[in-house]
């Protein structure tokens, strides 16, 4: 007895035989549709490893930190370490130093990457470094690890990426100690630790969220779209069976029989390009960020999602696709009597969208079971939906439109209105992405402008900052003796300072904040207070109107009163007792500026000859370098160097007007990362329907090349039917981007400061353009031979 099941079966298989031995066409159009399927089924599955590679990543880094303790007993398997980190031309170099406490006989288990311990003067580094080393050119960063030897290298699980910078280095330096005198506490006796995850903003959830939707849908808008390809060539084929007593609903079955065959296939594609994608993933880093091929691992159940899902879409997308085609015997009825497509419903999915959006404005908060997430990313997909619902109806009332001009003007208008359907669905992947990518770039702006602090620091006047605690005053002027005769600095501003206290306020030190202590040149000084003149020898009391007036701080002194300098920024006295200074009888009472230094004291200013800097207990060693104009990125390497060895470790960085969070700024590395692999999804989705559509229309070309028609002129009419439906598309996704990223600004509260952030967009829409134009030239000019003419 037949069953639906088994007629189901019966159609679905013969489908799937029309589709890998119904000869050239059917083979043509089944290769693509998988290459378009595994291109979109590869990128999901590297979608579906981005949780296990992150957390692989993390658990390497969290491995290799040693276990904390505040106080540990020195033992045969205990170790001391140092985290000795620089920067070589913007990528990160972690280093560590580690000192076994029982030498050669340690039982101290290694960090993880490394069989032992490095012997002092010896280092460990990782491939990437090595490289770096070995290549020419790089002669700071040689200079800067000179004082070891690189005897190996770092094993996988001591690295978060293989494109790390990191080393290990023994050494028999290190001590209890800072440079200070304060504690190091840097005893350990393991490796691997954790730490507690620490919640993301609201602002920052909604990006991200906005971020995996917009990188996600024109991914499955194209394995959509790629399952209808030779949509025309397939129906009339299906005619044919039409002849053989093959009712419509059979006809029905078997088309997606072939594209379930196509799916499939497309899934195996897509796997296997994972696969070598997989095994490249050493080789490549993107916005610092790499992995090992073993970290990407899909998820399970979201493998077992997009195996599921990409078939059954493929069957339902091309059902969908047949409700308003009409196979007959004599032929398929589709273009004769077009009907226009309607609007009404196409309107649905964006209206729903907004529904579901609108109530979170101005209180989107995330947490709690994620409800309000699920809320919020369905709206968004709908949204996108609704654009991309929407562009066909917009595509044929557009060029229903047009008339007259040039010969390739009508050739491709022409052929759009005859059937935009396959025009629209081979850009309407560009169109979410697009429309997705305002949305996000407007939010991304908002939340950018919430998660920036300005510094201050005027960047212009100085570039780099270079400071310590613990060195005394003669190394102290040394460094910047040092700093200032490195090639490419034009003027250094060192200061040297502390904290002091009048020994009669010294009660109740605990509940206030000491005045601030500073020794610096007087063209130091002057970027620090209001002077109107200044010569070695003077010292200034600079008087901060708000700070006096605070209870919390400690009355300032005046001249011919004693202070204390031996005291740390607490009040308290370091060892060695108190460092009594009086303050000269002509000392001038100043105000503070905010200058070069971005320093704002409210304290003691004074000039070398006035007060020895010696007297001031552990002070605090600042530099705010001005370089010369030419070539700062070697200047700045040079004085990283400089600073690199020095047993305070001095820490240099480049002076920024404005500062980003962390968290911030991993989310901003992470949207590069996706937008690149998305874009190239795009690209290579809208080339590959391109070849699609010319390869339906081969005997026309090669007729139309017959009759007379220039060449020229049809690769023109080629570049206007990609450049209509996607400049209409443009036009769809920047009006559904601008309404979505105004809707999410206002969730989170915030204002829309650019109206106009879809043109960049857009003009990346004008490039795709030329690129799928450009890639299709070399068939459209072997599909117009004459032995296109042919037909079997």
């Amino acid at each position: 007895m037949t069953t639906p099941v088994s007629v189901w079966a019966r159609d679905l298989l013969m489908g799937v035989r029309f589709a890998v031995a119904g000869g050239r066409p059917g083979w043509a159009r089944t290769t693509l549709t998988a290459i378009g399927v595994g291109l979109g089924v590869a990128l999901l599955l590297l979608a579906a490893s981005a949780p296990h590679v992150l957390s692989a990543r993390e658990a390497r880094s969290d491995a290799r930190d040693p276990v904390w303790h505040e106080e540990l007993p020195p033992g045969s398997d205990t170790f001391r370490y140092e985290v000795l980190a620089t920067t070589y031309h913007g990528e990160q170099v972690r280093g560590v130093l580690l000192q076994p406490d029982a030498g050669q006989d340690t039982t101290a288990t290694p960090p993880p990457g490394l069989d032992a311990f490095p012997e002092p003067g010896e280092m460990l580094v990782s491939p990437a470094l090595q490289r770096m080393l070995d290549a020419s050119g790089n002669a700071p960063l040689r200079e800067r690890l000179a004082e070891w030897e690189a005897t190996g290298t770092i094993g996988d699980s001591g690295l978060v990426g293989p494109a790390e910078l990191a080393f290990y280095a023994g050494t028999d330096s290190l001590s209890d100690t800072f440079a200070d005198g304060t504690p190091s506490n840097n005893r350990s006796d393991a490796f691997g630790t954790t730490y507690p995850s620490t919640p993301l903003h609201p602002m920052l959830i909604l990006l991200i969220l906005v971020i995996c939707v917009v990188l996600l849908m024109p991914v499955a808008v194209f394995i959509a779209t790629a399952v209808r390809f030779g949509g025309e060539r397939r129906d009339q084929r299906l005619a044919a069976l039409r002849l053989v007593g093959a009712d419509r609903r059979s006809t029905h079955r078997i088309a997606a029989g072939e594209a379930l065959a196509g799916a499939v296939l497309g899934l195996v594609v897509g796997v296997a390009l994972f696969l070598v994608l997989r095994s490249l993933a050493s080789r490549v880093s993107i916005a610092g960020l790499s992995a090992f091929p073993g970290d990407f691992v899909p998820s399970p159940p979201l493998t077992v999602l997009i195996l599921v899902a990409v078939p059954l879409s493929a069957v339902l997308v091309t059902l969908f696709a047949l409700r308003g085609v009409a196979i007959e015997p004599l032929g398929v009825v589709r273009d004769a009597v077009p009907r226009p497509r309607r609007l009404g419903w196409r309107l649905i999915p964006a209206v729903l969208g907004l529904l579901l959006l609108l109530p979170l404005a101005g209180s989107y908060s995330a947490g709690g079971d994620g409800a309000r997430e699920i809320q919020a990313g369905a709206g968004i997909v709908l949204v996108l939906v609704g654009a991309t619902a929407f562009l066909p109806w917009m595509v044929e009332r557009c060029v229903a439109a047009f008339r007259g001009g040039p010969v390739s003007w009508q050739l491709a208008v022409r052929r759009l209105q005859l059937g935009s359907g396959p025009a629209s669905r081979a850009v309407s992947g560009i169109t979410v992405a697009v429309a997705g990518a305002i949305a996000l770039q407007m939010l991304f702006g908002g939340v950018r402008g919430e998660q920036t602090v300005e510094t201050g620091r005027d960047t212009e006047q100085a570039q780099v900052q270079v400071s310590t605690y613990g060195m005394d005053y003669e190394n102290g002027s040394r460094l910047f003796g040092e700093l200032a005769g490195t090639q490419g600095v034009a003027e250094v501003f060192g200061t040297y300072s502390g904290s002091a206290v009048r020994p009669e306020d010294r009660d109740g030190i605990d509940d206030r904040i000491p005045m601030d202590v500073v020794v610096a040149d007087c063209a130091t000084l002057r970027q620090m207070a209001a002077l109107t003149a200044c010569a070695d020898g003077d010292a200034f009391i600079s008087v901060d109107p708000d700070q006096e007036a605070a209870a919390d701080y400690v009355p300032l002194p005046g001249p011919g009163d004693t202070v204390d300098l031996g005291v740390d920024s607490g009040g308290v006295t370091y060892p060695g007792g108190p460092a009594l200074w009086t303050v000269p009888d002509a000392t001038e009472r100043v105000e503070p500026v905010s200058g070069v230094t971005g320093r704002w004291a409210h304290g003691i200013l004074a000039t070398p000859a006035a007060l020895d800097g010696s007297m001031i207990g552990y002070g605090y060693t600042e530099a705010v370098i001005r370089l010369a104009p030419e070539d700062r990125a070697e200047t700045v390497e040079e004085l990283r160097t400089l600073v690199f060895g020095l047993p305070e470790r001095p820490y240099l960085w480049q002076l920024q007007s404005e500062s980003v969070s962390d968290e911030f700024a991993t989310v901003q590395r992470g949207l590069l990362v996706g937008a690149i692999a998305v874009l190239a999804l795009i690209g290579a989705s809208m080339i590959v329907s391109q070849l699609e559509q010319l390869r339906e229309r081969k005997r026309l070309l090669a007729a139309l090349v017959a009759f007379g028609t220039k060449r020229s002129t049809l690769g023109v009419s080629v570049l206007w039917q990609t450049a209509v439906p996607v400049l209409l598309g443009l036009a769809v996704a920047s009006l559904a981007g601008t309404v979505l990223g105004v809707v999410l600004m206002r969730m989170v509260g915030l204002q829309v400061s650019d109206w106009f952030g879809f043109l960049p967009m857009a003009a990346a829409g004008l490039v795709v353009i030329a690129v799928v134009t450009l890639a299709s030239m070399p068939l459209l000019w072997r599909l117009m031979r004459p032995e296109g003419l042919r037909t079997e």
